[in-house]
């Protein structure tokens, strides 16, 4: 064995001396220039995966951002009825300039009709009917047009999929309003979510408004009753309360990720009260991190909404108090914030008789104006008005105190 080594050592010896110093010399190059092209060719790549990155869906529709969002709330079956008419009149006669149209609604319909095939087909209405006849107007009067997807509240969906949903002794579990909700522990729904505001994004949508970007209310009296899985949070070495904060507070930075190349911008409806505190213990809200991951943040502040809060005993009947206590706390919060996002809260355009036995405190013209002017005296230049069925007080001055 050793002699045989010894004699194909030899033989390399020989073949080695036979090479001339060009050959070498040659063969070096050929080694150079096969590493060079290596990382020509890695370089090349990089830049088309960063090209990738850089690329923005563009919709082809001409809308610029007003001097301050001022907008009403539409549902899809306004858009497909009468009344559309005039909501758009509503908006270009005076000083509103937005519009949020529900596209995902609160049940879990789409209010459109995808492209044939899509997995969202069994779950689509046809109210609007002719996104794109809407889109068009919308951009010939200048309406700010903003796509309203509601996140986890999802009935359809908790009934299509009770593994993503929350369920009691093997059924879905619904709130005391018949409602289902499906978990923001499963990024399953995250995406299903996603990729509806994606589609809207292509409609033509100029931002993506999420709503019900949490777990459903009271969850901490319930999240020891109700099955559900909890899927990468399960290990996190966090109580329950923590865990939920993550869960919300992750998804609304992957979708703000995600859709970071539509040139949309993201923003996400939220209580008014997790303002005033750290965060909630049930269902997951903390106004800060979600702050930290939106463009703009619409905090729901009707005065109905409240009880007895900031020493006001019935903020229903303040607006103008009730808006200027919550102001001065919003403010505190989001200027701790090193960029914080567009203030743009939900404001009051309905009446509560559930909070009064006898008379309804009625919201006209002068409770409208009130929220408004206590907005703008706290720095807070953009707002929406709710009203579900879509009838919105008339003669409102919008700039009022401007």
């Amino acid at each position: 064995m050793r002699k045989r080594r010894s004699t194909i050592m030899a033989f390399i010896g020989i073949l080695l001396l036979s090479i001339s110093i060009p050959t070498v010399a040659a063969a070096e190059e050929a080694v150079q220039a096969s590493l060079h092209q290596e990382r020509k060719t890695n370089i090349e790549l990089m830049d088309i995966y960063q090209n990738i990155k850089r690329f923005t869906y563009d919709s082809g529709y001409d809308f610029e951002y007003p001097d301050a969002v001022r907008g009403i709330y539409v549902t899809g079956n306004s858009v497909g009825s009468s009344k559309f008419e005039s909501l758009v009149e509503l908006v270009d006669t005076t000083d509103l300039n937005a519009m949020v149209i529900d596209i995902k609604e609160d049940h879990g319909h789409l209010t459109f009709k995808p492209e044939e095939g899509s997995p969202y087909e069994d779950i689509a209405t046809n109210y609007i009917s002719d996104p794109e006849g809407l889109m068009e107007l919308l951009e010939e009067k200048q309406i700010y047009p903003i796509a309203r997807v509601v996140v986890f509240k999802d009935s359809l969906l908790a009934k299509e999929r009770p593994d993503l949903s929350f369920t009691q002794n093997g059924e879905v579990w619904v709130n005391n309003k018949g409602e289902a909700f499906v978990s923001p522990f499963e990024k399953e729904v995250w995406e299903y979510n996603v990729e509806i505001a994606k589609m809207a994004a292509e409609m033509g949508f100029q931002e993506i408004q999420f709503d019900y970007v949490r777990f459903p209310e009271g969850f901490e009296t319930k999240d020891e009753e109700l099955e559900y899985t909890l899927g990468d949070y399960k290990d996190m070495d966090l109580n329950n309360i923590k865990k939920r904060v993550e869960a919300v507070t992750d998804f609304v930075a992957y979708a703000r990720e995600e859709l970071s190349n539509y040139d949309v911008d993201v923003s996400v409806d939220i209580f008014g009260y997790a303002a005033t505190i750290e965060e909630t213990p049930g269902i997951g809200q903390n106004f800060s991190r979600i702050s930290e991951n939106v463009d703009v943040i619409s905090s729901m502040i009707y005065p109905s909404h409240w009880t007895s809060y900031f020493g006001i005993e019935n903020p229903d009947e303040e607006p103008y108090k009730l808006v200027t206590e919550y102001a001065k706390v919003e403010n505190a919060v989001l200027g701790e914030l090193d960029t914080p996002p567009v203030s743009r809260p939900w404001l009051q355009d309905f009446e509560a008789p559930w909070l009064y036995s006898g008379a309804t405190k009625q919201y006209g013209k002068a409770e409208i104006e009130a929220q408004i002017q206590a907005l703008y005296e706290n720095g807070i230049d953009e707002f929406l008005l709710w009203n579900s069925g879509n009838v919105y007080t008339e003669n409102v001055d919008y700039m009022i105190g401007k």
